[in-house]
């Protein structure tokens, strides 16, 4: 039996920040999916998750484990596959040092993607977006905050991880404002802004504390805004466009839904997709490719170019008795009754 924790902690701590590269938010996420894991892991062999055996989480269990994230966690598929991902990796790196887990290995690695529906993008309209711009009040500190956060959320398309990672140093005020965003896959983008989005920008950082951490948007204690900070702000202002705009009511508005609608609104506006792309730092043009299926303008250009088909009248002419007979006798009557 081979203890689990010596490989876990070099994983985390050595391999995927220094040989991989990867960023704070991958090994967060990795990192919450081994403790969403081992706690399942150790109910189930009743024992310590620190005395947990990599030959303790074997394809059985793996499996048992993401049925579990669905079925008592409301985990969606979407969900379900990153969590799985993050396995596959942690195996990656053990089979190349534990020759004798190669098998059990190849057993998870055979453990498949679920396939699931991709449902439209939800995103806000003019109006929804306007009212919700128009919740903070301005005249309070924490309502400017609030108010420059949407705007460049919206304005930008930024991730939630994005947006509260910002620094003061990644907005230029300059005679064009732009915002220097390092993204996922250390991607970086500069976008210029709004002259309304650059305002109010400028109207928070006049206020800001200068005192507590280096990123441009602090919660009330001058600590760095969190993504679940960010996600509570979001709705205590949708909840009160709402009432302006009772659409929104009927809709999930998250951090997401922002980038979402400028996404929307720039195809809309420009009718490129290979734009939104670039202005989203997406990967792959492909990735972008969602927004034409949620936006109405392009189905109805092809209806337009199409046309409706044309019909002719025709005549109704009497069967032939003879081509009658030989059809009912293909389709199994017996004429020798």
């Amino acid at each position: 039996m081979t203890p689990l924790a010596p490989h876990l902690s070099d994983f985390l701590r050595a391999h995927l920040p220094r040989e991989r590269g990867a960023s704070q938010n991958t090994i967060a996420s990795y990192a919450h999916c081994y403790r969403l894991l081992l706690t399942f892991a150790a109910e189930r062999r009743k024992t310590r998750p620190s005395r947990i055996e990599i030959e303790d989480l074997d394809a059985n269990l793996i499996c048992a484990f993401l049925d579990h994230l669905e079925a008592e966690r409301s985990n969606t598929p979407r969900s379900r596959n990153a969590r799985l991902a993050a396995i596959h990796s942690l195996f990656r790196y053990i089979e190349y040092r534990v020759p004798a887990c190669l098998e059990q290995a190849r057993r998870i690695h055979a453990i498949p993607m679920k396939r699931s529906a991709q449902p439209l993008v939800g995103y806000l309209t003019r109006a929804e977006m306007q009212s919700l711009l128009a919740a903070p009040d301005p005249r309070t500190v924490a309502g400017l905050r609030d108010l420059a956060m949407l705007h460049l959320a919206f304005a930008a398309g930024l991730r939630v991880s994005e947006l509260v990672g910002l620094g003061l140093e990644q907005f230029d005020d300059a005679a064009m404002p732009s915002l220097h965003v390092i993204g996922k896959g250390r991607r970086e983008r500069i976008l210029p802004l709004w002259q309304e989005t650059a305002r109010t920008l400028r109207r928070w950082i006049a206020v800001r504390s200068a005192q507590g951490d280096p990123q441009l948007f602090l919660n009330a204690a001058g600590r760095k805004m969190t993504r679940s900070g960010f996600e509570y702000i979001l709705r205590k202002h949708a909840a009160v466009a709402a009432k302006v705009e009772p659409s929104i009511g009927g809709k999930r508005v998250t951090p997401h839904v922002l980038r979402h609608s400028c996404a929307m609104h720039t195809l809309q506006a420009t009718g490129d997709v290979r734009k939104v792309s670039l202005w989203l730092g997406h990967a792959s043009v492909q990735t972008t490719e969602m927004y034409l299926r949620a936006d109405p303008t392009e189905k109805l250009e092809a209806l337009t170019a199409m046309g409706p088909p044309t019909l002719q009248r025709g005549r109704f002419t009497v069967p032939d008795k003879l081509m009658a007979m030989l059809t009912e006798a293909s389709n199994g009557r017996n004429y020798a009754e």
